[in-house]
């Protein structure tokens, strides 16, 4: 594999130094590990603790559809194991997505502030890819996107993905994240991985009720949280989840008491998530899960200025707010998931019917605002020129209802096992976009005239806008797996789809692995792959006011295969294609310690991204917009080729220090670098490749996320007490700016910076603990940039960990 250039001289440095103090740890609590095993092979194991990434003793069912399910460090495919326990009880992260994110360093998800709906919904991604390139099932079945497009300002630009904020971290057993291609076995979305997140449905009941906030005094975080699992009948049983999130906005402007909000977003959650099966015959088990989130959401907007500023009349009233004002978009999110199946067996085969469901819906309400062409509009006819405060601006939905027909049979007496899979899966989707009412988008006193049209912060969607988009898709697919002997094992697979909206795809896996001895195995994969373009990247269409060095500019996204995108000469989105190859090995030297060293490439064709601004001046479509009065268009293009190559380490080691003490030790390190090795433009748009995919747009896609990351954790205990340290590394990052290197602005470089969690817990009992701790111990931050330049308006842009600092918190755990 080509080696990886991660960073400039000086980062090198500072990182291999990090990764030596790391490697240093690793080695030492490797060999003292083996060594305490040694001593300890005729003393009865202790009970290990629950570490959040633990990986011994856990099971997945990601990267094979064998019957007979197998360990991690034995899986001939990448796959990370993450019990949930631990995070749900005592951890410092109040959602799923911040906790990955602090768990699992080919996992990335950064808070968003500045990015308009962005800012709602925490997008995540592994392995420095889009965030719609990472396939996400729940307890084994497809989940649904949002119907949330990620644009301004936004880390994963361009792309929809998957909302883990919707599933309570009290309802999680585990999650798998199956670091490979697996297009060929799970269909679109699967070319960085997988993630499964398995629901519990033990007996047994729990609460947690937990309190943080930020050191500045701002950002309180209130959740209360409840599991209850019973028992169905006699032989099912049923776990039901329900958890209340209340989280307060931070703000980080500068200087401090400035009219910008700059930070988290206020959010408030109510969720409730069911979680059962129950058999009806000997051979027949009849399963459910069901999900349901209702959000209330506001992120902050653009400051507007008062008297003796530009912003009067043009987005401004001096009637109505003479100091300035920060418009609000608050957001209300409906999600729904539903799983219903019948899964058994006939003789030796097994089957599994399963319909799924989900539904996520974004409707957006413009709070503290104006439409300053109203309020132009009243003042030239003698008014006092005002408009109304609050606009409803519209959404958008996004359905997805798949059902699966997946069969399997293990033949135990083929070579030393053989397991033979097949399947069919039918899915439909469907694609609103809902107007808003007129005052949220109309000018009402003429192009150019006075007051900007729509309501300041996010102009409402328009009837032009609107609409309902549908798709279907059918597959088919079969897995062979097979044990040749007691140490070689291979497994090859095929998908076969057909797409109402571009057509027919085949692809493939190959997997195999080689167990060298008792506790060291090698394993490589092959595969290709594909993503379908989102019903969200085909027809989102909008006008939203950005602002480009503190000056207001209109920017149109137009629809693929809409008027402005025809004139463009842009064909129609077709799929993403992928080819993936992994090396890897695993290896157990004791049965407390585990290591797994994974290589890996990833090469994308005619992936979709999101253009750079065609303006006015365009000689392709500049007149269009100019007769439109838009100022810049930006479109969704199958235009860019790229290649991502990486490495994944993760270590484990679990031991006893004497005088009761034990130590969990968990290492882990991602290093990636994607690159755009090529840009394909369509015909009419020959040589305008630095337009269609400006460098502030291939910066977005090359270093969206860090190219390394690297957890290291401690976890102590002893009687009553536990200690957890966690040190994160987040790698350097450069990002582009409006201005750009042309006009002699420097591109935004993001210097590496590592952040450190501590917390304690307190077991009252067996059934009641207290923790408290503190994330981001030292308050550190990314580096600052010039706020003309970001996409924020803000010292630094979201990146790595976030802008917020350190923050405090308390939990409380009881088990009934």
């Amino acid at each position: 594999m080509t080696q990886l250039r991660l960073a400039p001289r000086r980062a090198r440095l500072h990182r291999a130094s990090l990764y030596s103090a790391c490697a240093l740890a690793l080695v030492s609590g490797l060999f003292a590990g083996t060594a305490l095993a040694q001593d300890a092979q005729d003393a009865a194991p202790a009970p290990a603790p629950a570490s959040e990434a633990r990986t011994l003793e856990t099971v997945s069912v990601l990267g094979s559809r064998r019957s007979q399910r197998s360990s991690d460090t034995t899986s001939i495919s990448p796959v990370d194991v993450l019990p949930m326990a631990k995070n749900a009880e005592e951890g410092a992260q109040f959602d799923l997505a911040q906790s990955l994110q602090y768990a699992a360093p080919s996992f990335n998800s950064t808070r968003q502030s500045g990015a308009d709906g962005a800012d709602l919904v925490d997008s995540a991604a592994l392995r420095g890819l889009g965030s719609d390139q990472t396939l996400v099932l729940v307890n084994g079945k497809r989940h649904h996107t949002t119907a949330l497009l990620n644009l301004f300002g936004a880390r994963n630009r361009g792309n929809t993905g998957t909302d883990l904020n919707t599933i309570p971290l009290m309802a999680i057993d585990s999650v798998e994240i199956l670091r490979d291609g697996a297009a060929a076995q799970y269909g679109s979305d699967a070319i960085a991985g997988v993630m499964n997140i398995s629901l519990k449905k033990r007996k047994g009941c729990e609460a947690v009720a937990g309190y943080g906030q930020y050191s500045k005094g701002d950002g309180e975080n209130w959740l209360a949280s409840a599991y209850c699992g019973f028992g169905l009948g006699s032989d099912g049983s049923l776990g039901i989840t329900g958890e209340w999130q209340d989280r307060g906005r931070s703000d980080r402007s500068e200087p401090a008491g400035s009219p910008r909000i700059i930070g988290d977003s206020k959010v408030r959650n109510e969720t409730l998530f069911l979680n059962g099966d129950k058999p009806l015959t000997e051979n027949l088990d009849l399963y459910f899960t069901l999900g349901v989130q209702k959000r209330d959401a506001s992120s902050a907007a653009f400051a507007r200025d008062g008297l003796g500023s530009e912003d009067i009349p043009s987005r401004n009233s001096a009637a109505m707010y003479p100091d300035g004002f920060v418009p609000f978009i608050d957001g209300e999110l409906d999600d729904r998931f539903g799983i219903l199946g019948l899964r058994g067996s006939l003789g030796e085969w097994n089957a599994d019917l399963s319909y799924t469901h989900g539904y996520n819906k974004l409707r957006y309400t413009i709070n503290n605002t104006l439409n300053a062409s109203l309020a132009n509009l009243d003042l030239l006819n003698g008014g006092d020129g005002v408009s109304a405060r609050s606009f409803n601006a519209g959404g958008f939905s996004f359905e997805q209802n798949t059902v699966n027909l997946d069969i399997n049979r293990f033949y135990d007496q083929v070579f030393n096992g053989l397991n033979v899979a097949f399947g069919l899966e039918r899915r439909d989707e469907k694609y609103k976009i809902f107007a808003g009412e007129p005052g949220s988008y109309i000018d009402a006193d003429g192009v150019g005239v006075g007051g900007n049209a729509g309501s300041q912060g996010f102009p409402g969607f328009q009837p032009g806008d609107a609409g309902s988009h549908s798709r279907d898709s059918w597959a088919a697919y079969a897995d062979v797996e097979a044990d040749f002997t007691d140490r070689f094992t291979a497994g090859v697979a095929v998908r076969y789809e057909d797409y109402s909206d571009f057509g027919k795809t085949t692809t493939g896996k190959l997997a195999a692995g080689f167990r060298a001895t008792d506790t060291l195995m090698f394993r490589a994969s092959a595969s290709t792959g594909f993503r379908a373009p989102s019903l969200q990247q085909k027809y989102f269409s909008s006008t939203i006011t950005d602002f480009v060095n503190g000056e207001p500019v209109d920017v149109v996204i137009a629809p693929n295969g809409g008027t402005i995108a025809n004139a463009a000469g842009l064909p129609l989105l077709t799929k993403e294609k992928s080819r993936n190859y992994t090396l890897g090995l695993t290896w157990s030297p004791s049965a407390d310690t585990s290591l797994t060293l994974d290589a890996y490439r990833i090469d994308i064709d005619d992936r979709i991204v999101l253009s750079g601004r065609f303006d006015t001046t365009d000689p392709t479509i500049g007149s269009i917009l100019d007769s439109l009065g838009v100022g810049q268009a930006q479109f969704f293009v199958n235009s860019v080729d790229t290649r991502t190559e990486g490495v994944d380490f993760t270590f484990n080691n679990e031991r006893e220090l004497g005088n009761d003490f034990k130590l969990g030790t968990f290492f882990a390190l991602n290093l990636n670098r994607t690159k755009v090795n090529a840009i394909h433009a369509p015909p009419a748009l020959v040589g305008r490749e630095d337009v269609l995919l400006s460098e502030r747009e291939r910066l977005f896609i090359e270093q969206g996320a860090p190219k390394s990351k690297a957890v290291l954790g401690f976890d102590l205990s002893r009687g009553a007490w536990d200690g957890n340290l966690k040190l994160i590394y987040f790698g350097p990052q450069t990002l582009g700016t409006f201005s750009g290197t042309a006009a002699g602005v420097p591109n935004a470089r993001y210097k590496s910076r590592s952040s450190a969690d501590l917390s304690v817990t307190y077991a009252f009992s067996d059934n009641t603990k207290l923790t408290v701790g503190a994330t981001n111990l030292f308050n550190v931050k990314p580096s600052r940039q010039n706020p003309d330049e970001t996409d924020n308006g803000h010292v630094f842009d979201s990146v790595q960990f976030g802008l917020n600092g350190t923050a405090y918190f308390v939990r409380l755990w009881h088990k009934f």
